[in-house]
């Protein structure tokens, strides 16, 4: 029996397609002015991508499985990790053309990073290093600048300094191990913290 859609739909692309979703509902919101819970549905995007790995590679998948579960994550971190902070930045007021050539910069160091990590993914074998910050990341660093921000009042000069080291720091050519057994448990009590932090000081 042929199937009615295309793609591979099973429990190892669950949180990826959360995570999609979660940008579309946070970019809606920080569009309406909702900046607290847009920044929420930015933590629930890098959970998601934190995750999704992690529970993939515990599901029995074809080799075509497996590839189609990578390209969709990199799609969906364009979504989620280049677009959706470029829009809660714009949606701040940071709109003048110093900020656009800075969003310019950040979304195409963003795609150049997604695609070696797709070409990489492809020749070569696991390791244990990233090349390169992973856009995911992007995620934690925009809502600590955002809370550093509401607390010093000068979120205008962090939130697109930031975007611009972000983006510099997805094509560097550096080394970052590779998340860890404890270290998937620190960086889910951080997006914790993180998320109280923006429920006290968020508007």
């Amino acid at each position: 029996m042929k199937k009615l859609f295309l793609g591979y739909y099973n429990k190892s692309v669950i949180l990826t397609y959360i995570g999609a979703i979660s940008a579309v509902i946070g970019m809606a919101l920080s569009l309406s002015g909702k900046m607290k819970y847009a920044l929420i549905c930015l933590i629930v995007c890098g959970v998601s991508d934190l995750f999704d790995g992690m529970i993939a590679r515990r599901c029995k998948r074809t080799d075509e499985e497996k590839e189609f579960g990578i390209q969709i994550d990199s799609l969906n971190d364009m979504v989620s990790f280049a677009l959706f902070p470029v829009i809660i930045s714009v949606s701040m007021g940071f709109d003048a053309w110093y900020y656009i050539a800075v969003y310019s910069f950040y979304v195409i160091a963003s795609i150049t990073r997604l695609g070696f990590f797709n070409v990489s993914t492809s020749i070569e074998s696991e390791t244990k290093f990233y090349t390169g910050l992973p856009v995911t990341f992007a995620s934690l660093i925009v809502v600590c600048m955002f809370i550093i921000g509401k607390i010093t009042g000068i979120g205008n000069i962090l939130i697109p300094i930031s975007i611009f080291v972000t983006g510099l720091l997805f094509i560097l050519k550096i080394k970052i191990a590779k998340p860890r057994g404890i270290a998937y448990i620190f960086l889910g009590l951080l997006a914790v913290a993180l998320l109280i932090a923006v429920i006290l000081i968020g508007e």
